[in-house]
Parts: C-alpha cells; sequence; structure tokens
C-alpha cells in the first residue's frame, strides 16, 4: 500500500549529505514497513536491519564507544556481512529501546553524514535524553483519507479526486468510501484486510478483530512503558476520550473536562502526566482553542490547560464507542458530528499542520483555524451532514471579516473562491489554500 511519506523519504536519501533520518509515530501505523519493505527495497541494494526490541543483545554493541566507525564495525561481525555504505541502507528499528543507540545518531550526524542511516521508534517522545538537532525528523500516522482511497485501487475515482472533481456520480463514491473509511480507519493492516477480503461480512469480522486486538495492545503499552505515570491513569485517560468527545451531541467537540476521570482528580496539573504520556505516545492530538481574535502566531492566544482532545486513528475511536458498520454507513447515530470533527483533525495533522486551533467565544465556536503562509487567518467549519446554514461562522465573519472561510460538508459544495464550501473527503486539500 502507498504511503505518501515515502516521497519525504526519497528526498533525504538524495541529500549530499545527510542526518539520520528518525520516523516517529504511533505503534502499528506502518513506521517498519515503510522503510524495509517500501523506501529500503526499492531505492537501496540490501536493508540491514537491527531491531532493539527483538534483540535486546543489540544494545551490547554501543556499550564501549559511540564512534560511528567502531560500531558500523559491531554491526558487521553481529551479521556477519559487510555494508557497503554507498548502497546499503542501515536500519535501526525501534531505537527508542536502546538510549545509547539514540545518542549514537548524533555522532553518525556530525561525522558520517554521508552514509544512510534510518531509525524508527514509538515510544521516542518518552525518553530521557534526545540529540535535538542532529536528525532528519518525520512523522507517520495512520493511513489518511487519501492513502486509503490509493489501497481501494479505483483508479478512475482517484484521479477524479486528485482533481478535486464535483461531479454527483463522484461525490456519491467518495462519500460511500469516506463511510467505510471511518470504520476501518487507517492502521494499515486493517486497511490491508479490508481491501484484501471478498465478504463483507468478513471484511466487517477480521477488522473489528484487529481494532479489539490493537486497542488491548496499546493499553499493555501503558504498563510498560509508562514510568512514572501510573499506567491506571493512562489508561483512564485513554478510554476517556471517545466518551468525552460524545457526550457534546449539540454542536462541536467541546473543551476537554477534567473531572470524573480519575478518582480525587478534577485539575490539568493533576491529569497533565497521563495526557502528555499519551500525546508523546501519538495516541492523542491536542486542539488548542482561541477566544479572542484569531491572530498569527496562534499559540500565543492560548492558555495549556484549555483544548481539545483527539483520538489519533477514526477507526479506533468508532470501534471504541462501540459503532457497528451498519451504523456508520446509515449516519443516524448522534455522535457523527464529533467523528466527522475528529476525522478532520486527523486529516490536518497529516498534512503537517500542527498542532491545530480553533475558536470559541460564548455559544458559537468554529472547529479549526487556519493560517496561510503570510500569516492570514481562515475559519474552517465542519459539518457532517449536507446542510450548509452554520450560525457560528456568521458570528465570525461579523466580528472578523475574514478574507476567506471554509465549510466542510457532506455535500459536494461550490466554487465560491472566498466562501468554499468543500465535502468532507476534501480535507485533505486544505493545505492548498492561501
Amino acid at each position: 500500500m502507498k504511503r505518501l511519506a515515502e516521497e519525504k523519504l526519497i528526498q533525504w536519501k538524495e541529500q549530499n549529505k545527510r542526518k539520520p533520518l528518525l520516523l516517529d509515530g504511533a505503534r502499528q501505523v506502518g513506521k517498519t514497513h515503510l522503510i524495509e519493505k517500501e523506501f529500503g527495497a526499492k531505492h537501496f541494494s540490501r536493508v540491514h536491519k537491527f531491531d532493539f526490541r527483538e534483540n535486546k543483545k543489540l544494545e551490547n554493541l554501543f556499550t564501549d564507544s559511540l564512534q560511528p566507525e567502531e560500531i558500523i564495525r559491531k554491526l558487521e561481525i553481529e551479521m556477519g556481512e559487510k555494508i557497503d555504505l554507498k548502497n546499503d541502507l542501515i536500519f535501526f528499528d525501534e531505537v527508542g529501546e536502546c538510549q545509547a543507540a539514540v545518542d549514537s545518531l548524533k555522532f553518525f550526524s556530525e561525522k558520517k553524514s554521508d552514509i544512510f542511516l534510518c531509525a524508527s521508534g514509538s515510544n521516542i517522545g518518552l525518553l530521557n535524553s534526545f540529540p535535538v538537532g542532529k536528525t532528519h525528523n518525520l512523522e507517520l500516522f495512520p493511513m489518511s483519507f487519501y492513502e486509503f482511497l490509493l489501497a481501494s485501487q479505483k483508479d478512475l475515482l482517484i484521479e477524479e479526486f486528485e482533481k478535486m472533481s464535483r461531479l454527483m456520480n463522484v461525490h456519491e463514491k467518495l462519500w460511500s468510501i469516506l463511510l467505510d473509511y471511518y470504520f476501518v480507519g487507517g492502521m494499515p493492516e486493517a486497511v490491508k484486510t479490508w481491501f484484501s477480503k471478498e465478504s463483507t461480512v468478513q471484511k466487517i469480522e477480521e477488522v473489528s478483530r484487529i481494532q479489539d486486538d490493537l486497542l488491548s495492545g496499546f493499553e499493555r503499552d501503558f504498563g510498560k512503558y509508562g514510568g512514572k505515570v501510573n499506567s491506571l491513569h493512562i489508561a483512564s485517560v485513554f478510554r476517556s476520550v471517545p466518551l468525552r468527545l460524545q457526550s457534546n451531541i449539540d454542536g462541536s467537540v467541546k473543551r476537554y473536562g477534567f473531572k470524573d476521570i480519575i478518582e480525587g482528580k478534577k485539575q490539568y496539573s493533576q491529569l497533565r502526566g497521563p495526557i502528555d504520556w499519551l500525546e508523546k505516545s501519538k495516541l492523542v492530538s491536542k486542539n488548542y482553542i482561541v477566544r479572542n481574535q484569531p491572530l498569527s502566531p496562534l499559540m500565543s492566544l492560548c492558555q495549556e490547560n484549555f483544548f481539545k482532545l483527539f483520538f489519533f486513528d477514526v477507526g479506533l475511536l468508532c470501534r471504541s464507542l462501540g459503532l457497528d458498520y451498519p451504523e456508520v454507513r446509515k449516519q443516524e447515530f448522534f455522535q457523527k458530528g464529533f467523528i466527522a470533527e475528529n476525522f478532520v483533525q486527523n486529516e490536518l495533522l497529516s498534512i503537517g499542520k500542527s498542532p491545530t486551533f480553533s475558536w470559541s467565544e460564548a455559544r458559537s465556536e468554529i472547529e479549526f483555524i487556519l493560517k496561510s503562509p503570510i500569516g492570514e487567518t481562515y475559519p474552517v467549519e465542519v459539518k457532517s451532514g449536507k446542510r450548509t446554514k452554520a450560525r457560528s461562522l456568521g458570528v465570525y465573519k461579523e466580528k472578523y471579516s475574514p478574507k476567506k472561510t471554509i465549510k466542510l460538508i457532506g455535500n459536494r459544495g461550490n466554487e465560491d473562491p472566498d466562501n468554499l464550501v468543500w465535502p468532507l473527503y476534501y480535507a485533505y486539500y486544505l493545505n492548498t489554500i492561501s
């Protein structure tokens, strides 16, 4: 399955001098497969993979010295073969399991910028120390809707998507695939299963099983990697995100509340540890709420304890809520609004719009605020249905007179360049707005 991040890996390879590349991301989003089986297999003579989670003895290779020449020699001895530094890729998988290997990246950056060294990890944000400025950092997310569409291999429909077609039959097909994406999500194993099975019943059963296994696996990691943060508290916050989202049935997702999650704790300062842990593990993401005129830089207008909290994968979100495939397809459940909003949040992250922002004042709320390359800010209203009327957007326009507004809805939309109305599945193209 094609991952759009592969293009960035190729750009890294083509540089004359390069820092080690570090691919970050939640567990099971496809980091290892992308580097080893796609990028590595296509663009190098050989891939020499060293998995620090699978082989704990590899840590011994970094105990005496972190000098690149000595480490490379030890790696060759470990494998029993030479590494062609001009044509081979060295791959440190799950590098976060070995702090010394992480530290060695600094020396590879300074002394061996002509070789090809990639590293990946699922717990990079939890490390005690990190060679800041010495790695080329990329983040891999669950597969976006565009990548999900590519996996469908519907070539003619993909061409229409890439043209942002407004044809009715194109809309009907893309909307149908979006509803499938809401159920399946972007975890590669679930996506591969969805498109490889013939029977719809079998697809649903297999994907549901995969999602249950993933959710259980993440919770097991809380105990393994939680460290000083109580794993039960991490699990409580993790489970609370879908419940907090679904409690907002009359409009946009509201600010994440801290009460009634962990007994005896009701303030941000008391929940900050587990929230930060989940964010650093890429399992949740924050959307910061601006409460006055959105002007660049937006972060300067935000409070650290005033944010929305979203799930990292919309399919796992639906599974956590117990939503069945027919329910997702019919879109008759009250949670559909916040699922659409969580979808847009994840699409923005996948195109590099991080952190994300929203706006709230009195009873008016705008789901997302975008900043253009020249510092202009634009409101983005998200509606899960076909109606385009948006009271909050009217309030926002009257107060701040933005040069452009955007609405994402469940219909084909329009072509007005100043008041854009797009179908939700074109959220991927929000980074083209200037």
